[in-house]
């Protein structure tokens, strides 16, 4: 080889250099591309048995969706509940599903004992009503300590606890666009937010921000102490590890558009009857009238604010991080993200 390469005119050597390079070139090409599609073509083969492990478990009536799946809307007052409950309402028939106010006499959101295990009883029973969405005015209640098998699904929406106060204190004197005529508790009082908090009227104190995190927090007596930092705490481990999403009233697309992606089974169809706002699902608060910037310094100064300011916080930056990784954002629209996971190397082979 020595003596023909120093036969070789300089060119040809270089030449023949070139070549053996493009030759590799092409063949390590070649081989990335059959293993691109051995990979690929194992993809499908494991795509196409999860699917028939899913057929068989669909036709022996299992799956994580069936038709025994229930939802518990457990909803705060003023954060857009009626609207989303709304749509609910208009999804039932055709997505083929219950849907169930909870009614609790004189809307306390704090059930007896004996209540509680009835709720529990009737919702994991009722057979019938299944799948069930139920919502009301109920603080959050742990299925497990019942001793029952199985839990609800958890959903909420939560607002900025100031706007939320804003908005009921006018929906009790002027009521909203969905029931104009309904007389409120409050009827014939004229007094602004802002005259009330200048005046230290009651329905405005800062005990009346006291609400999202006794809601989360559930039937401890601690819960509903406003102010209490354990009652914090316990919200928060609520709403990370027993709700399957909550949503902030200011993003209720986004809420919206999620819950549609994860449970189809409820919310097919959703997103679209939102934004077409058919029956006007957006309700409004009549009369309502924004507070100064210096009612709102004041009512900041109190530690109930600050500390349901942070659970809304904490909530606001949860449902951001999930929906972060669940949709996008493409000319001004949003669209959910495609499956981003696979199985393969599955064994024992399906015969």
């Amino acid at each position: 080889m020595g003596l023909l390469r120093s036969t070789m005119p300089p060119k040809i050597q270089l030449l023949a250099v070139l070549a053996f390079g493009v030759a590799m070139l092409l063949i390590e090409n070649q081989i990335q591309r059959l293993d691109e599609s051995r990979a690929k073509l194992e993809r499908t083969m494991a795509r196409h048995e999860v699917v028939e492990v899913e057929l068989r478990r669909s036709e022996d009536g299992g799956g994580w969706e069936a038709d025994d799946s229930v939802i518990i809307y457990n909803r705060v007052p003023k954060t857009a509940s009626t609207s989303f409950t709304n749509i609910a309402y208009d999804l039932c028939s055709r997505n083929r599903f219950h849907v169930l106010h909870i009614n609790t006499t004189k809307n306390n959101p704090v059930m007896s004992l004996q209540d509680q295990v009835r709720f529990v009883r009737n919702v994991t029973t009722w057979r019938e009503m299944k799948p069930g969405f139920y919502h009301g005015h109920v603080a959050y209640l742990d299925f497990s300590k019942y001793g029952v098998k199985g839990k609800p699904m958890y959903i909420n929406v939560v607002r900025d606890p100031i706007e939320r106060l804003v908005s009921y204190y006018y929906f009790l004197r002027f009521g909203d666009d969905y029931r104009p005529g309904l007389r409120r508790r409050k009827q014939g009082d004229k007094k602004t937010f802002d005259e009330c908090v200048s005046s230290g009227g009651s329905d405005c104190a800062p005990e009346k921000l006291w609400l999202q995190i006794p809601f989360f927090c559930g039937h401890h007596s601690e819960c509903w102490n406003a102010g209490s930092r354990w009652a914090l705490e316990q919200a928060k481990y609520n709403l990370v590890n027993e709700y399957l999403l909550v949503g902030v009233t200011e993003e209720l697309e986004d809420f919206i558009m999620i819950l549609e992606a994860v449970l189809p089974r409820f919310f097919k169809g959703a997103t679209e009857l939102y934004r077409s706002g058919k029956k006007s699902h957006l309700r409004k608060t009549t009369e309502k009238k924004p507070p100064t910037k210096e009612t709102i310094a004041k009512l900041q100064q109190s530690d109930i604010w600050k500390i349901e300011n942070e659970f809304y916080e904490f909530a606001l930056e949860h449902f951001q991080f999930v929906r972060a990784h669940a949709v996008r954002e493409k000319d001004g629209e949003l669209y959910v993200l495609a499956q981003s996971f696979f199985y393969e190397k599955i064994y024992p082979k399906l015969s």
